[in-house]
């Protein structure tokens, strides 16, 4: 099923959902107080708290079904009331697809959470490309525009920033001084920076020379390097860590091809220490100011946008109200030629089968597989469990499994065919609805997404997440409206209202419209505030020695 498309019946009963407390005496009809997200689904997600002895009438009930369910425990929002009887080993629905099996018996109006419920062994069908349709692209004369920077070498950004990257830990604290040279009253003669940002990191060393680790590594570094949103960049150095400067701009070839942005560096071991490597650098970044200003915003097609999906803090209504309005977001991006990358591999894990139906061919389908058979053997060897994953918080607001967290997650890409899969901080090249394989942890994620070239961020959250990101500008979007009351100051966009009848559909447009807008130069939330520096993070593979 699309799962973005899942259906939302809007509630009748006003003063139910406005102060949270369901009458007791006669049944009261399902869509009012809960959602039924799949007429196959023995669950509901309760949209207030539930009360014991509260009657619940479902509809529509099918032969041997209850038409009546009377809660027998109280049942947080966002949680699962089971809507028949299951039997110990007998698969739980949400989405119509399984979200795991009871590992005890569970009656009728039972609250159904990870003390009943678990992963089992799920035994997938994997079909490629029978539900792949192809897109109509808009033509680019129709195409809506934002208000971008045109790069010499064709790319878009959506920002105008100075990058200071740290080669290696031991560059870190100078990368950290050099920064600091260009506070507001310097940049304030140069209008059209964004800044000066400083990205660095706790790796560069203690790798083995010419291995995988190392090349993830010199990947991720010039990918920021080049990524449009950069208008110049100084890498810095120790001198003799493992990831030499000289070989990483060798092997990325950042000294070939369209040099409009020079690759300059600097050791401190070679420039007499920090005291001078700083001042070296300050001089050279100085020397870059001028040129970095003289740019101006141009419109620019939205097929220009490479947007990265991100959920985090996810909680039981994510996969309901943000996710999907999302999904919509990036069917509309798509069908006018635009990027969008799903990624956080574990977290499609469960939920592939859907993903592998829309595979543009069987290659890439078989590459997304291979993808999530090397996460089985990462974890195993690593002495983890993919279910490892909801997190703690997740569970509070109301996920159960890892199938259950990731048939809502893949809801951000929307219902348009998957034309690759990447491998981390590889550089994207296709337009459409793109995987890239990274950790599900959200700033290890997002560092391999805007590498591979993603300018715009949209990423929802249940449970509060504050993430940005520098270069890329970071939209979050709540998905109930308790947390966008609690936390406006860092939610952009409020996607509860869908449990208040506005559809999805609806949302997703908001968001399209709010992309549209942090692209052209609007600050979103996280930016306003100045987050996104401390959460550029290379996935660090292997031992470190």
């Amino acid at each position: 099923m699309d799962t973005h498309k899942a259906p939302i019946t809007p509630p009748q009963m006003v003063h139910t959902i406005v102060t949270g407390i369901v009458p007791r005496g006669e049944p009261i009809e399902l869509n009012e107080v809960a959602v039924l997200l799949h007429p196959k689904d023995n669950v509901a997600i309760t949209r207030v708290p539930l009360n014991r002895g509260v009657q619940l009438r479902l509809p529509a009930a099918a032969p041997g079904d209850p038409e009546i369910v009377e809660v027998t425990q109280r049942i947080s929002s966002g949680h699962k009331v089971a809507l028949r009887d299951i039997a110990e080993g007998q698969p739980v629905l949400r989405y119509g697809s399984i979200i795991g099996y009871a590992t005890r018996p569970i009656g009728t109006g039972s609250h159904m959470h990870s003390h009943n419920l678990a992963v089992g062994n799920l035994k997938q069908v994997y079909e490629f490309g029978v539900d792949m349709h192809p897109v109509d692209i808009i033509p680019i004369e129709q195409r809506r525009t934002f208000m971008g920077y045109r790069r010499p070498d064709g790319k878009a950004g959506t920002r105008n920033y100075i990058a200071i990257i740290s080669s290696v830990n031991c560059s870190a604290s100078t990368t950290r001084f050099i920064q600091r040279r260009f506070g507001p009253e310097i940049l304030r003669d140069y209008p059209n920076i964004d800044g000066v940002i400083g990205l660095t990191h706790k790796n560069g060393c203690a790798m083995r020379m010419g291995g995988d680790a190392i090349a993830q590594l010199q990947r991720v570094m010039a990918g920021m390097a080049t990524h449009p949103n950069i208008g110049a960049y100084l890498m810095v150095g120790l001198g003799c860590e493992s990831n030499q400067l000289q070989e990483l701009i060798s092997t990325m070839q950042l000294d070939r091809g369209n040099l409009w942005k020079q690759p300059l560096f600097l050791t401190i071991q070679e420039n007499h220490g920090i005291a001078h490597t700083v001042d070296e650098a300050a001089r050279m970044i100085s020397e870059l100011l001028p040129q970095v200003n003289d740019v101006q915003r141009e419109p620019i097609p939205i097929s220009e946008l490479n947007l990265a999906l991100q959920c985090g803090g996810s909680d039981g209504w994510s996969g309901v109200t943000a996710n999907p309005g999302l999904g919509y977001c990036v069917d509309e991006l798509v069908r006018q030629g635009g990027t969008a990358v799903l990624s956080e591999t574990p977290e499609i894990y469960g939920a592939e089968h859907v993903l592998l139906r829309r595979a543009r061919t069987p290659e890439v389908g078989k590459q997304l597989v291979e993808r999530l058979h090397w996460w089985e053997h990462h974890a195993e060897i690593n002495d983890m469990e993919m279910d490892n994953n909801p997190s703690p918080g997740n569970k509070l607001g109301g996920l159960t499994t890892i199938y259950e967290k990731s048939l809502g997650a893949i809801a951000k890409g929307g219902s348009t065919p998957l034309n690759a899969v990447y491998k981390y901080a590889e550089p994207i090249t296709e337009h459409g609805l793109v995987v890239m394989d990274t950790p599900g942890y959200d700033p290890i994620s997002v560092t391999g997404q805007v590498a591979g070239g993603s300018n715009m961020i949209v990423f929802t959250t249940g449970r509060g997440s504050c993430f940005g990101f520098k270069p890329a500008p970071s939209i979050k979007v709540a998905s109930n409206s308790e947390l966008y009351a609690a936390m406006e100051s860092d939610m952009d966009i409020n996607a509860g209202v869908v449990l208040n009848g506005v559809s999805a559909q609806s949302v997703g447009m908001q968001i399209l419209d709010e992309v549209i807008a942090v692209a052209s130069g609007k600050q979103s939330k996280s930016e306003a505030q100045g987050i996104g520096e401390e959460e550029f993070a290379p996935w660090i593979l292997g031992a470190i020695m």
